[in-house]
């Protein structure tokens, strides 16, 4: 697998031609069960291939049960400079309920040990909405973050996917279904504490101390090109995207062959003024008017026509030609996102 992701890095080389590549983001999978070598060939190979910037952001997601001691020490040795940890509970309950494979134990310890390790670039993520998790516990957890000073962190919703072992016990009546309300209160405590303790709301996700924003994500929310390699990943030029088949041996087979095992995707003007809602409005920089009329005529019409209703409703707030969610509108952002799409 490391030599089928060597080898489409080269055989992608030329879709960044030489712009400065801000972010890499090891995620996915478990990516923290790659060896020091295997990175170090990865690293290798984008570094001759890309142009990267010397403050370059290096992420690497992670669960809790994979951070050692020893294995913090050796990721050190390597350019990852910032780890994405999949804490999700510090509750056990909720991690049962969720089927984690980490105990709150060693999602406290993790912690510490990344810290200590030096790796001061931190994010962790956390579940709110977990059936049986009071608003006490789900405040524990975040003053558990807070008292450990990390600098980043992500919440977001407990959602039920289909097909999933959750949502079959949820149908069987073998465990509680999600309460909405639970969770918009949740929500609301969750933005309360984060301000109180001077994190910064700036993603509807996402919050961060003083300048602690995620580059890699910022950039995406910002329309920036990014490339995706391995299997499943996803590309986007600006215009196009492209995605890579799911299937490991597949994937392999076909970078063997020097053949790229993708489907692309042309956007139309629609797809590009939908993706621009949908990623603009998460985010506390909102979407502009100006770059809203480049789509046309009949997209400028539609929007204003459309976003009136959330004005007036005070989920939608208007500076000049910024429009972005309110607090009130946050917690219903995909709702009402998806109310302003031109369909």
């Amino acid at each position: 697998m490391v030599a089928a992701l060597v080898k489409e890095i080269d055989l992608r080389k030329h879709e960044l031609k030489d712009e400065a590549v801000q972010t890499i983001y090891f995620g996915g999978g478990t990516p923290s069960l790659l060896t020091v070598n295997e990175l170090d060939e990865i690293f290798d190979a984008l570094y001759k291939a890309f142009n990267l910037v010397s403050n370059i952001e290096v992420t690497l997601e992670a669960n809790p049960d994979d951070l050692t001691p020893d294995t913090l020490t050796t990721l050190r040795k390597t350019p990852v400079n910032r780890l994405s940890v999949g804490i999700q509970s510090f509750a056990e309950a909720d991690l049962r309920y969720m089927n984690r494979a980490h105990n709150a134990q060693e999602a406290h310890a993790c912690l510490k040990h990344a810290l200590k390790a030096g790796f001061t670039n931190l994010t962790a993520d956390l579940i709110y909405g977990t059936p049986g998790m009071s608003d006490a516990q789900w405040r524990d957890n975040l003053h558990t973050l807070f008292d450990l000073n990390i600098p980043h962190i992500s919440c977001y919703a407990l959602t039920v996917e289909d097909n999933t072992a959750l949502a079959h016990f949820i149908k069987k009546g073998k465990t509680k279904p999600v309460d909405d309300a639970q969770a918009a209160r949740q929500f609301e405590l969750l933005v309360n504490e984060m301000t109180t303790n001077n994190y910064e709301h700036y993603e509807i996700s996402n919050f961060c101390t003083s300048g602690n924003y995620s580059k890699h994500n910022t950039a995406y929310w910002q329309g920036e090109k990014y490339v995706g390699i391995g299997p499943a990943a996803h590309s986007f030029d600006g215009i196009s995207r492209s995605w890579n088949v799911a299937n490991n041996a597949r994937y392999m087979t076909d970078i063997e062959a020097g053949k790229l095992p993708s489907e692309v995707e042309q956007l139309s003007n629609n797809d590009r003024f939908n993706e621009y809602l949908m990623t603009g409005l998460r985010t506390k920089w909102g979407c502009n008017f100006t770059k809203i009329q480049t789509f046309g005529d009949a997209f400028a019409n539609h929007f204003l026509q459309t976003v009136q209703a959330y004005l007036d409703k005070k989920m939608i707030v208007q500076e000049g030609d910024i429009f972005r969610l309110s607090d009130k509108g946050k917690f219903l952002s995909d709702g009402i996102i998806g109310d302003l799409f031109m369909v």
